[in-house]
């Protein structure tokens, strides 16, 4: 009898710690808070026009925390994504999706602000996914005289990566909505417009919502998409107004890398999709949630909203990551708030 609860004792504590373990998400190593403060940036904010916008968060973040603050910077979504999940950076600016994956893959994860409209609210906190293609090929993305996705088929695609929410996972979803429709196509799902050959006739992805608008205006494919606010510090509208279908954009002429090389090309508008706004994410096991608390007050307070290198105001002429041109701010969110685009993902 005293064996056999013995081992009935050491099978118990083995469930135990099996337990223990099995409590998170495979993958993640245990993290340690620490005195310094790592922030990962997806591709689309590591570039040097960013450099400016990317020190002062840094800089607050040190005042408020009393730790040093460290940028990585990447060339894939998925880098940064896995950065955060695998608790070697405490902090991160992704889109939903990216969120949505980081929250998947380890559920420390959790949103701490985004960005509001105009309204000061998130009743108006969107921006837009486009579909662009080149000025003098619209005719052929045309069915009497409207814009249709039906002149997608067999045409050569831009995406920005299969984690990004506005450069990938809203614009098809829209148009497997729109072709699932249609004989032949029934069941088109996602992974169909990752490579050419069922819908489009190639695709690639510009890693950056800079890259893939790029990649259009290079000729390197017929449509691209990418989102208004991680191109508006390289282009103008020059014809109709912002974020409508049918209206011309232009590259700036001392536009940065990697628009350097297309100044003075044009695109047009063919499909505008609003999207929810994209979200600063923390790792509560690397940042913890006392520095958690703080960095909510800290980027909801008048003094953020109100500092203007981080808030650029939209008609100064300087580059930024974040615009004002009435009462953007930041605003706490909660994970609920990202259910719209997780059921997109579906």
């Amino acid at each position: 009898m005293k064996k056999n609860w013995s081992i009935i004792s050491l099978v118990l504590v083995v469930a135990i710690l099996l337990s223990a373990c099995s409590e998170g998400t495979a993958g993640a190593k245990n993290a340690e808070v620490d005195d310094v403060i790592k922030i990962a940036w997806y591709p689309n904010e590591s570039g040097s026009d960013m450099k400016s916008s990317r020190d002062e968060i840094g800089r607050v973040i040190e005042e408020a925390t009393g730790k040093t603050v460290e940028h990585q910077l990447t060339t894939d979504y998925a880098i940064a994504i896995e950065t955060l999940i695998n608790n070697n950076a405490d902090l991160a600016f992704m889109g939903a999706q990216g969120y949505i994956e980081a929250k998947n893959g380890n559920d420390a994860i959790q949103p701490l602000v985004v960005t509001t409209g105009e309204s000061g609210t998130l009743d108006d906190a969107l921006y837009h996914s486009w579909l662009a293609i080149n000025v003098d090929a619209q005719d052929d993305f045309k069915v009497d005289g409207e814009f249709s996705l039906d002149k997608l088929e067999q045409k050569s695609i831009s995406f920005v990566s299969n984690s990004s929410t506005s450069g990938f996972v809203v614009p098809s979803s829209s148009i497997i909505s729109h072709y699932v429709k249609k004989s032949g196509f029934e069941d088109l799902v996602a992974e169909d417009l990752m490579e050419g050959g069922k819908l489009f006739s190639q695709v690639l992805f510009g890693n950056s919502h800079q890259g893939s608008a790029v990649n259009l205006l290079s000729n390197n494919s017929e449509v691209a998409a990418f989102c208004d606010t991680c191109v508006e510090n390289y282009v103008d509208v020059v014809e109709g107004d912002a974020n409508k279908v049918g209206s011309v954009y232009k590259v700036k002429d001392d536009a940065a890398e990697p628009f350097n090389t297309v100044t003075g090309k044009e695109f047009l508008l063919m499909s505008v999709t609003p999207v929810l706004n994209a979200p600063f994410a923390a790792n509560l096991e690397a940042l913890g949630q006392e520095d958690y608390d703080k960095l909510i007050e800290l980027f909801t307070s008048d003094e953020i909203a109100n500092n203007e290198k981080i808030f650029v105001p939209e008609d100064s002429g300087e580059g930024g990551l974040f615009f004002k041109s009435g009462n953007e701010r930041f605003a706490e969110v909660e994970d609920a708030w990202f259910n719209p685009i997780r059921e997109l993902s579906k």
